[in-house]
């Protein structure tokens, strides 16, 4: 249960834990439109280098009915992968809280997946994921999302409800980086760099002074990976990427 006086940060800022979730929100109603593309600018186009891994972690499967969840991907960048690397009977429910973020991910799901009914976009909260079944996933994904959950413990025993035994928690979040000189130019881009390409691109710098923030606050690998297991999943672990500027985690519903 959730106390009144229960704080937790937005970026460097403290704030109530019951209005974190409608701060985030207001980030990604700003910048849903060109979300993308700033994703694009910002990491060079790495961002679909981190992607790939996690799909090839996932290897979904093209023989057999293969459920799968991605959570806070209501662009459709992950599903869309999900459904090109499974077979014909792939099955992916986009889970996203921001109705923006899911409309842009509808838009872009009828273009390229015109009329096929393996692939539906749900609102819903990753702490409760209401109306999914318990038991019922394949996988789980989370890619760049479950920094902005206020209550991570709660988002992550949702993860372990839904999925199937032998059901797999996939999660790509930025990381520290712990490469000496590298950590010093990653710092200065971050503070110095994506804020003012988020207003050149997105009309906005505010968010993204938000997200490089998340970023710093979000606990280290070893940390969260100790999560993961705290919330019943075996076999947790991580793989860092770019010199620890992203970490690829994972457990299993053993």
């Amino acid at each position: 249960m959730t106390a009144a006086s229960d704080t937790t940060h937005f970026g460097y800022e403290t704030v109530p834990l019951v209005e974190k979730q409608a701060k985030v929100d207001n980030v990604f109603h700003k910048v849903a439109g060109r979300y993308d593309l700033m994703n694009d600018f910002m990491s060079m186009g790495l961002h679909r280098l981190w992607k790939d891994a996690l799909i090839s972690a996932l290897k979904p499967a093209k023989d057999r009915p293969f459920r799968h969840l991605d959570v806070a991907g209501g662009t459709g960048d992950v599903a869309f992968a999900v459904l090109d690397a499974g077979g014909p009977q792939t099955d992916v429910t986009v889970l996203d809280i921001n109705a923006e973020m899911l409309a842009v991910g509808r838009e872009r799901a009828d273009k390229r997946f015109p009329g096929d009914g393996r692939i539906r976009f749900v609102q819903g909260n990753a702490e409760e994921l209401a109306g999914l079944p318990g038991n019922h996933f394949d996988a789980y994904t989370i890619a760049f999302g479950i920094r902005n959950v206020p209550r991570i413990d709660a988002a992550l025993a949702q993860a372990y409800r839904v999925l199937k035994r032998g059901g797999r928690f996939l999660c790509l979040e930025f990381s520290h980086v712990d490469v000496p000189l590298l950590d010093r130019v990653y710092e200065a881009y971050s503070f110095n760099v994506i804020p003012p390409m988020g207003r050149m691109v997105t009309g906005d710098a505010e968010p993204y002074q938000y997200l490089v923030e998340s970023i710093r606050k979000f606990p280290k690998p070893q940390v969260f990976a100790g999560m993961i297991e705290d919330a019943g999943f075996r076999r947790a672990k991580f793989t860092a990427m770019t010199g620890g500027v992203v970490a690829l985690h994972s457990g299993w519903k053993l």
